[in-house]
């Protein structure tokens, strides 16, 4: 492990303020009783709980969003389609900057968005102080290989399947083997019974 963090801590790598790299657009409104029961696609408003479902989307899947408004400066990552409305600053990445990698550059960077989000009746964070924001940008063969380990390590913590459950099943096949393993004495040769003419 403390090879491959040196591997990345000598990647060259330039830090660009996020408004130089990145296309930032706010979500589009929709009104609560526009949301649908049975929606295809999530609806995010101000939390990273989705505020119902709806029949279109406005965001592709692979997309980084930051919440700006009530749980400010929360940061999510989604896989699929979904409708970003408008208190969700929604990060579209150029052809050099993995999506996903901004996704952890930018959760590295969480208490400083925290730091700029301005408290009154309801938290908001502005434009301007997420395109302040520095992240990391190494070439993109080397982001692929950062999110790769990052999403393992993810699975592994977080995963209710995958992560520490599957790990105490494969250990407890591991001790039984082990066990078998160190309790499979040699038999005795099997005697046969002697009747009182032998």
């Amino acid at each position: 492990m403390s090879k491959l963090l040196d591997q990345i801590r000598n990647c060259k790598v330039e830090w660009k303020p996020l408004g130089e790299v990145i296309e930032l657009k706010p979500g589009k409104r929709l009104v609560r009783k526009e949301l649908l029961e049975n929606g295809k696609y999530p609806v995010y408003q101000n939390s990273l709980m989705p505020l119902g479902f709806y029949d279109a989307f406005n965001v592709k899947a692979d997309t980084t969003i930051i919440i700006s408004a009530g749980a400010a400066g929360d940061i999510a990552y989604s896989d699929r389609d979904f409708w970003a409305a408008d208190d969700v600053f929604v990060l579209n990445t150029p052809e050099n900057l993995s999506s996903k990698f901004l996704y952890y550059a930018l959760m590295n960077q969480q208490n400083k968005l925290y730091q700029q989000v301005r408290r009154a009746s309801i938290p908001r964070l502005s434009r301007e102080s997420v395109e302040r924001i520095k992240i990391p940008i190494p070439d993109l063969s080397e982001q692929q290989r950062i999110v790769a380990i990052l999403d393992k390590f993810d699975t592994l913590v977080n995963s209710l399947t995958e992560g520490l459950p599957k790990e105490i099943e494969l250990r407890q096949k591991q001790y039984e083997y082990y066990r078998g393993l160190l309790l499979d004495f040699p038999k005795p040769p099997r005697q046969s019974k002697k009747t009182k003419y032998d």
